[in-house]
């Protein structure tokens, strides 16, 4: 994975169903990392777009290891094929922190953080920037994507795609429908979400869409046990894990998705639903203000070493 000198290569001059050869994803984060590794092991040329070089290193590094990590169980005792693997994807993967090397693109998702009027900012700015057949994504877990793309022109070529962390192994995306996509853009985007290896459901455009809905209640009473002292953070999860059959706790997978995400979404989900079991949780807060979102910080609920 190199800087990219340019513009990204093999631009297609029409994205019709099927035809996403090449992706730009703006945020480089977890969830930015995670989609570029998945669209990269599909064959597509993936620009990663983030401001910050040291988080564009970091993703670097993260999906470097994690095509190592998928390459030895796809190929276990083959050290040529497993090579071979992770150099084409890498390959396949260019970094830069100018929004204008990425834009001549098919697909550009945009992963960035959790608020309203930065995503609108991207996305206005991208509207004008990119040539008219792209299509254009948010990765937003709650916020409208109606809202977000309230400013654009290219409303009939926009939507969500909403993944879960970590993306290279949660299987589920959710597309979003906006009030204004049309039905080529929606059907691009479950195909490309099949492409990448993920079982597409669709939601229309509803606070929360339908994972977090459902699941915002139910990590928000897990949080306020703990706060309360009713039982330990470790207990809770055990209890989720082995009484309930879920792979991860409700304070492990805050701790993974990220505090400083749950406190987004649940003033979100609050201020859409109204319903008072999304109102905020005092611990929450408190090791937000710290700086402490979870695994992302070495600390949150659990504390972590590197």
């Amino acid at each position: 994975m190199n800087k990219l000198i340019g513009i990204t290569r093999n631009f297609s001059n029409s994205t019709s169903l099927n035809a996403i050869k090449t992706v730009t994803v703006v945020g480089g984060g977890l969830m930015g990392s995670g989609i570029a590794q998945v669209a990269a092991q599909a064959g597509q040329n993936v620009t990663i777009i983030d401001l910050k070089p040291e988080l564009l290193e970091k993703a670097q590094k993260s999906i470097q290891n994690n095509l190592n990590r998928v390459a030895r169980k796809a190929y276990k005792d083959d050290p040529a094929k497993i090579e071979a693997f992770v150099k084409e994807a890498s390959d396949r993967i260019k970094i830069s922190t100018k929004i204008e090397d990425g834009v001549n693109v098919d697909l550009i998702v945009e992963a960035i953080v959790e608020r309203l009027d930065v995503k609108q900012e991207l996305f206005n700015k991208l509207d004008q920037l990119c040539p008219e057949n792209t299509i254009l994504a948010s990765n937003t877990s709650s916020i409208s994507i109606n809202e977000i793309g309230a400013g654009i022109k290219r409303k009939d070529r926009f939507g969500g795609l909403h993944f879960f962390n970590p993306v290279p192994v949660m299987r589920l995306l959710e597309v979003i429908k906006g009030d204004h996509i049309s039905e080529e853009t929606y059907q691009t985007m479950m195909a490309w979400g099949k492409s990448v290896g993920k079982t597409c459901i669709t939601c229309k455009d509803t606070p929360g869409f339908v994972v977090n809905r459902l699941l915002g209640p139910y990590s928000a009473e897990a949080l306020r046990m703990y706060e309360r002292g009713d039982a330990s953070a470790r207990d809770i999860d055990t209890a989720m894990k082995l009484g309930a059959g879920y792979p991860m706790g409700p304070l492990e997978l805050a701790d993974f998705t990220g505090l400083d995400n749950k406190k987004s979404i649940l003033a979100v989900m609050l201020e859409k639903t109204g319903n008072p079991v999304f109102r905020q949780v005092t611990i929450i807060d408190k090791l937000v203000s710290e700086g402490k979102y979870g695994r992302k910080s070495g600390e949150g609920i659990y504390k972590y070493n590197n």
